[in-house]
């Protein structure tokens, strides 16, 4: 049973749904208290996200259409190698590659860590450019991006977005603005899929996002605590996919079935304990692409990156990635139909654009 929300409760999810004002009381001088963050505020284990004080349901806002799809989801699979789907019988990613379009040998940036490798996945971007070569929280070192994310530019065009975190580090990411909800653990905590996913399941029972990114972090975490590959991992690669199939029952419900885009990757693989080096057990991460306008049983270059990922959802909802990125559109993973509409909505956003100027 899930737990009325405190005042303490419902003053943090205003917080967390509507980005704070320079003047507001909940904007301090850390930087970490201006990202929009999300915590567990209930007791009991109870879901932070009780939409709607009181337990009271909302409506959705009205969904703002897209070019391909109107809602795209990301996941990432923290850690995950592309040769454990296989190896260890990952049901639903295995259909997912039997009914889309997949690349299992896609690359990932140096150095494989998960921290760089989500900012160039959520960035467009090289590490060189984004200049986040760290792998822990230091948000509260005044550190802050210097290139726009996906979710800012998505938002500046009008569409709504949401994140769901399971590391404390992916507080860099929460930039205040660009998400319409976003939320991570704190400190040195790490949250399970039953947690993230059963957020994300509450969530989309009150709200339609545009653009959905989920984390999961098992994969990675057996990998470090008793090896990538090991009995440990095995087991963990099939909480992942159990979770993936979970958020996909919860898109269904929201959207409906056929009505979303799914983009499902990881950040970096791993060898041993570890992880971080340029071998491909390290630089190899899956890449596969699911549902709405996405051509049916197909592999597709090799040479998809991580960087590709932002690039693809900026494409689906119809808007051109920035100048400077070195991501692009996967559009041969989508039908020609798709692809036409793809590339009309973003010939006449830029126009729109241009007679505003």
């Amino acid at each position: 049973m899930v737990n009325a929300p405190s005042e303490a409760s419902r003053i943090a999810i205003r917080y967390a749904r509507l980005p704070p004002t320079e003047g507001s009381a909940n904007v301090k001088n850390s930087r970490k208290h201006r990202l929009l963050k999300a915590r567990t505020l209930t007791g009991g284990g109870a879901v932070l996200l009780t939409m709607l004080l009181g337990g009271a349901a909302s409506q959705p806002e009205a969904v703002v259409p897209g070019a391909v799809t109107d809602h795209v989801i990301v996941i990432s699979m923290d850690g995950l190698r592309p040769d454990a789907i296989e190896e260890f019988g990952a049901k639903t990613l295995q259909r997912l590659m039997r009914e889309g379009t997949y690349a299992s040998e896609a690359q990932t940036i140096f150095p494989s860590k998960t921290l760089p490798s989500h900012m160039s996945m959520l960035t467009g971007v090289l590490p060189e450019v984004h200049g986040v070569t760290w792998n822990d929280d230091r948000t509260d070192e005044e550190v802050a991006l210097t290139v726009p994310t996906v979710f800012e530019v998505a938002k500046t065009n009008g569409y709504h977005t949401a994140a769901f975190f399971s590391k404390s580090k992916f507080h860099h990411l929460q930039e205040r603005g660009t998400l319409d909800y976003t939320q991570a653990p704190d400190g040195w905590d790490k949250w399970m899929a039953t947690r993230t996913v059963g957020d994300v399941a509450t969530y989309l029972k009150h709200e339609r996002p545009n653009l959905l990114f989920v984390h999961i972090g098992e994969a990675d975490y057996a990998g470090h605590s008793l090896g990538w590959m090991s009995f440990a991992y095995k087991w963990a690669v099939n909480r992942v996919d159990n979770g993936v199939k979970h958020v996909l029952e919860s898109a269904d419900a929201a959207f409906g079935k056929g009505n979303y885009t799914v983009i499902v990757t990881a950040d970096h693989g791993g060898h041993g304990r570890n992880h971080g080096s340029d071998e491909a057990v390290d630089m190899t991460i899956p890449w596969i692409v699911w549902g709405e306008g996405v051509n049916e049983g197909a592999s597709i270059r090799p040479a998809v990156r991580t960087m590709d990922t932002a690039a693809t959802v900026l494409w689906l909802l119809g808007i051109d990635e920035p100048a400077d990125w070195a991501g692009t559109a996967v559009a041969d993973a989508f039908s020609p139909a798709s692809q036409l509409l793809a590339t009309d909505a973003i010939a006449k956003r830029t126009q729109s654009a241009a007679v505003m100027d």
